[in-house]
């Protein structure tokens, strides 16, 4: 009898007894790769596998995080459910949490000094018992116990300034209820930390470098350039970039630095300044060094062809001085969050992040082509609400015979800046989420 099916690959439209073992080969193939990606899945997010550390921790499913379209601004982090409801964590406001803090100032040391607002003397504590909620969705609570379990056997680096640090002695402290890390720095320098947790393999590191790039101290020979850095905008920064192949994910930062005397040099030559006030130097606005610090960061890290992880971008965390700026009596005395509708982006906060987005899209743009993972941590707007998270004059002892400024930039812990391991936790979920299905779709194309 004549075949009247498809019969897909033969081109007179007829089956063989050989083509409907093919046909029913893929087919089953089809379906047992399916089954296996629905089994990996939840492995790698076992949720019920980890204890919990309050009702809300499993709240929201693994089903959540997926693979968003690549044309929102917030691509890698848009959860998805089952009924294919978009939702930006990063959209939303502040809502209490009755249960955070998640450690205290007592039972972790690794809180700097600076940033210790309880130990001197802070009165109030409801900055500390918040939580954000996206407009449309849940984001968990951080749970130490699965975060490392998802980096065992890997290395994380924080590369940028003293908030760049405050962040990673934050997540040091979210750790702390699982384990403490062992010291393993090679140098004495503070501002360049190893940290090992031995019952995961772990490594945890911080660089400084609060320009990204090469940069040399104020000259205290030269009179003319006193207070005056020196940035090689064009130059790597080794001090890091050296070292990028150690790492599975790289977590970069910076700004607040980018406001101080500056001279720009590229292909080692004075091309203009920065507060410099020299005679035929042009003086430039504080985002022309901005910009090409980023870029000359991310070319860095598309140097380096044996580096497979993922860079992920921190943006720039508002300030929140009133009443003058940070050497002229600011202060932010504020006890509570803003809502969303009570304040927005403006003046250097928003140029600053505009300048960050901006680079942050040209190097994704050149790592699609060269096969790098980047990733955005959008901060900006969750902590543009938190104006009462800042240690102010809460950093140093009232009597001390001290010249410091009330500190509008940097975050008490415990504090605001802990959430930021909620939103660090959901990235590296959806990059196993994205990694199986990614894997999953090679081997389908090749069926």
């Amino acid at each position: 009898m004549k075949q009247t099916g498809l019969g897909f690959g033969n081109p007179h439209g007829k089956t063989t007894q050989g083509t409907t073992h093919r046909s029913t080969s893929k087919t089953l193939l089809l379906i047992t790769l399916t089954l296996i990606i629905l089994t990996v899945i939840p492995l790698y997010f076992p949720f019920n596998k980890f204890p919990s550390l309050s009702s809300s921790n499993h709240s929201s499913s693994a089903s959540r995080d997926t693979i968003s379209p690549a044309n929102h601004p917030h691509d890698q982090l848009i959860t998805i459910d089952d009924n294919h409801h978009k939702c930006d964590v990063f959209s939303g406001e502040w809502v209490p949490n009755p249960n955070a803090p998640y450690y205290h100032n007592t039972t972790c040391w690794a809180i700097h000094e600076h940033q210790n607002c309880q130990k001197y003397g802070r009165p109030d504590s409801d900055y500390m018992k918040w939580k954000w909620k996206p407009d449309e969705c849940d984001l968990p609570v951080f749970n130490p116990y699965q975060f490392l379990e998802i980096v065992r056997d890997k290395a994380l680096a924080f590369v940028g300034d003293s908030v760049g640090r405050n962040h990673m002695q934050s997540l040091i402290c979210m750790l702390s209820r699982v384990e403490y890390p062992i010291d393993v720095s090679t140098t004495k320098d503070e501002n360049f930390k190893r940290w090992y947790y031995e019952s995961y393999n772990f490594t945890l590191a911080t660089y400084w470098s609060p320009f990204l790039v090469k940069f040399k101290e104020p000259n205290t020979d030269d009179p003319t350039l006193a207070g005056i850095f020196s940035l090689y905008l064009d130059e790597f920064d080794n001090a890091w970039t050296n070292h990028i192949d150690d790492f599975n994910y790289l977590i970069i930062n910076g700004g607040h630095w980018f406001s101080r005397p500056s001279l720009y040099y590229e292909k080692g030559q004075i091309i203009g300044c920065k507060y410099c006030q020299k005679d035929n130097i042009t003086d430039y606005p504080m985002t022309f060094g901005y910009h090409r610090a980023f870029r000359t960061a991310y070319k860095a890290i598309m140097s380096r062809k044996n580096f497979k992880g993922v860079a992920m971008l921190r943006t720039f965390a508002p300030t929140h001085f009133e009443g003058g700026d940070w050497n002229k009596g600011g202060d932010c005395p504020r006890k509570k969050p803003f809502k969303s509708n009570e304040i927005r982006l403006e003046g250097s906060n928003l140029e600053m992040y505009l300048s960050q987005m901006e680079e942050f899209k040209w190097a994704e743009k050149k790592a699609k082509d060269n096969g790098l993972k980047l990733r955005l941590l959008d901060i900006t707007q969750p902590m543009l609400l938190r104006p009462d998270g800042h240690p102010s004059k809460f950093g140093h002892w009232p009597n001390e015979n001290v010249a410091l400024y009330n500190d509008c930039v940097h975050w008490c812990l415990p504090g605001p800046i802990d959430t930021w391991s909620d939103f660090l936790l959901h990235m590296l979920k959806m990059e196993g989420r994205r990694s199986a299905e990614g894997k999953l779709y090679s081997k389908l194309i090749k069926v």
